[in-house]
């Protein structure tokens, strides 16, 4: 029986080290890199690293003139929509519409 309790501790103990090792050789690629960034992302970096302003300084928050639309424009609209498949939502139109 104690042989039976050490054998699947030490399963569990080795599954555990297994997985923090895959996990660690899987990691993400870095996305500082604003080219790599998609979607909605901006072009530059708001502010460059280590620019806090000095404390005492009085900070101004001013609001963007630009509308949503013209700050996040949709994306083009494609040729066609294929018919979703089961599970899938994005890119694709839903039977009978």
């Amino acid at each position: 029986m104690k042989l039976l309790v050490m054998a699947a501790a030490l399963t569990l103990v080795a599954g555990a080290a297994q997985a923090q090792t895959s996990a660690q050789k899987a990691e993400s690629p870095s996305n500082n890199d604003a080219s790599k960034l998609g979607g909605y992302a901006p072009s530059a970096p708001l502010f460059s690293t280590g620019t806090t302003p000095p404390p005492g300084t009085q900070v101004v928050f001013v609001p963007s003139t630009q509308t949503p639309t013209q700050a996040f424009p949709p994306p083009a609209p494609k040729e066609s929509y294929p018919i979703c498949k089961r599970g899938q939502f994005d890119g694709c139109r839903q039977r009978g519409g």
